[in-house]
């Protein structure tokens, strides 16, 4: 056996999977890019039985921890049914409109879902898979370059949405993703806008937390005519928010169950109303549900999804079946309500209690002492809903005394 392997330390002493320095901001055009690149290049650690972690030294052992510690913090991202329907319409919108060589708006797309469900994460995965191909279709050159410059070649933009959204905030969150300077009037700001989407060639961008807008503001309303109108400037434009349909973006509506789709009511008649109209007309909205727990599909799909987590985990007495027999699905959807970033909150959280107390494996009465708690997310607004509401964990069942039968006349029964 090869400790080196073991511990990813390398020949000059330096451990492999850690990071160097903090994680991308995908924020900027650079941190995106280092994002985009190095999304898969995290390797878990080796699979040890315990006699094999017994025989590596006091050093290797501590590095191996550490290496299976980060392979619980970093589960890769899964698809799921839910998340394959957002993926495909994705895909197809933006593949569209980009080989659409007309001029005029450009159809968008809303993806809307509750907290923690994982949006960003599915709509960033379908994007930068969509910029490795749409890079290499070019080979990597801007096909909107001017002769003699070397313009950046931008295809995919992310963003979010200020927590109180202006029509000069939303230019200037898009033009931080650049590095392009502000213009001192709204209409110098929207011009720059407009001229770094086109001078790097810019195919998608992604607006997220959309639902921060508050239509009640005008602010507001007037940063939503401003997104209506980057889609003339011949990019895909994707927004992604929490229930989006209650947000008073859009008419009220309903979802199709066999593609996830909404279906939105009737117009009335009315000034707000129209403005809705007007924004669902170019917009498709597709909503990334939790998962569910009542037909045997359901169910089905709940446990592959499992078992998916299930292998990734580096736990040293983890065995086949772990997250996926018994009552342990119905036990891990109760405590989560079918969400995956609360899943994975509470698998990681008892990764780390499993190794610290020696047990090794997850269990029920191990997950019983873990608290999901999601109060320590700075950066996120509960107001817009960004932070869900995590189900009440079970209260455990009170072990009853045995009566005492000390006095008890046991000759009487003979």
């Amino acid at each position: 056996m090869d400790d080196r392997a073991t511990s990813g330390d390398g020949e000059a002493g330096i451990v492999s999977f850690l990071r160097a320095g903090p994680p991308p901001d995908r924020l900027s055009f650079e941190g995106w890019q280092r994002w985009r690149t190095t999304r898969s290049a995290f390797v878990p650690a080796p699979r040890l039985s315990p006699a094999q972690y017994q025989a590596l030294p006091a050093r290797r052992r501590a590095l191996h921890d550490l290496h299976r510690t980060a392979s619980h913090v970093n589960l890769g991202l899964q698809e799921t049914p839910m998340s394959r329907r957002v993926t495909t319409l994705m895909r197809s919108r933006i593949q569209n409109n980009a080989l659409n060589f007309t001029p005029g708006t450009r159809d968008g797309l809303m993806i809307s879902g509750g907290g923690y469900q994982g949006k960003t994460e599915t709509a960033c995965e379908a994007a930068a898979a969509f910029e490795d191909f749409w890079r290499d279709l070019h080979q990597q050159l801007n096909p909107n370059a001017i002769e003699g410059t070397r313009d950046l070649f931008v295809p995919v933009a992310y963003c979010q949405t200020p927590v109180k959204a202006t029509p000069k905030g939303l230019c200037e969150a898009i033009l931080d993703f650049y590095g392009a300077p502000y213009a001192k009037t709204l209409r110098g700001l929207i011009r720059s806008v407009r001229a770094s989407l086109h001078d790097h060639n810019t195919t998608v961008l992604i607006l997220d937390d959309i639902t921060r807008l508050k239509m009640h503001r005008e602010d507001d309303q007037d940063t939503l005519d401003l997104i209506r109108d980057l889609m003339s400037f011949n990019a895909t434009v994707i927004l992604i928010g929490v229930d989006i349909p209650g947000s008073g973006l859009l008419r009220e509506g309903r979802p199709d169950p066999r593609t996830g789709q909404w279906t939105l009511s009737s117009a009335r008649r009315g000034r707000s109303d129209q403005a809705a109209t007007q924004t669902e007309r170019r917009f498709d909205l597709v909503d990334l549900e939790p998962f569910t727990y009542d037909t045997p599909q359901q169910i089905n799909a709940w446990i592959e999804h499992l078992a998916g987590t299930e292998e990734q985990l580096r736990l040293l007495g983890a065995r086949d079946g772990m997250l996926t027999d018994g009552d342990m699905p119905e036990y891990l959807f109760r405590r989560t309500g079918g969400i995956v970033g609360l899943l994975r909150r509470l698998v990681q959280d008892g990764c780390t209690r499993a190794m610290e107390t020696g047990q090794e494996a997850l269990h029920i009465p191990l997950l019983d002492e873990i608290t999901i708690n999601l109060g320590n997310l700075l950066d996120r607004d509960p107001q817009a809903g960004e932070i869900p509401a995590v189900p009440a964990k079970p209260t455990p069942k009170r072990r009853q005394n045995p009566r005492n039968t000390v006095f008890d006349n046991k000759a009487a029964g003979k």
